[in-house]
């Protein structure tokens, strides 16, 4: 197994199949052999070069835990740039185009900061025309509105950059 596999990325899964979290492949390996999780989907193009306690022996890209997990899907997403970039896919909230800073919608100058419901993506030529004003006082329109990005979505998108297609989340 070369060092590329060896980066995947596997999907686990809580006793009851819900999402927990994202693991190196590493992790994932340590779970099952140590018999907490077991797998639930393989790639089958993948050999490890083991046998896993439950005969396995290609790359797992889902296991389950095997026993309860404390349910975590209440908890807020903490904000960081990358993740508000992403929430907004990455769009500009002015003019559609692509978008990599961030915009506070009541500018930082005046007591607005970096939340999930003052911070909107933008592209350079909007920021600076927007400047240190709120969109009204810019005679800008939002496209969209700030939104909280909730757990749940956030694991959508870490489990499709794994690559499992899993429909039923």
């Amino acid at each position: 197994m070369n060092t590329t596999e060896r980066e995947r990325s596997v999907v686990v899964l809580d006793a009851s199949y819900q999402p927990l979290n994202v693991v190196p492949f590493r992790r994932a390996i340590g779970y099952l052999l140590s018999e907490k999780a077991t797998v639930v989907e393989t790639d089958t193009e993948v050999p490890i070069g083991i046998t896993l306690p439950d005969g396995t022996d290609t790359a797992p890209r889902v296991v389950a835990f095997t026993y309860a997990v404390p349910w975590m899907w209440t908890h807020d997403v903490p904000w960081n740039r990358r993740r508000m970039l992403e929430r907004d896919n990455w769009t500009c909230a002015y003019c559609g185009g692509h978008a990599r800073t961030v915009d506070h919608v009541m500018p930082q100058s005046r007591g607005g900061g970096n939340t999930w419901m003052n911070t909107v993506a933008a592209c350079g030529p909007c920021n600076n025309k927007k400047a240190d004003r709120t969109p009204e006082e810019a005679h800008m329109t939002l496209l969209f509105q700030p939104r909280v990005m909730t757990r749940r979505e956030l694991f959508k998108r870490r489990i499709a950059a794994a690559g499992v297609d899993i429909d039923w989340l």
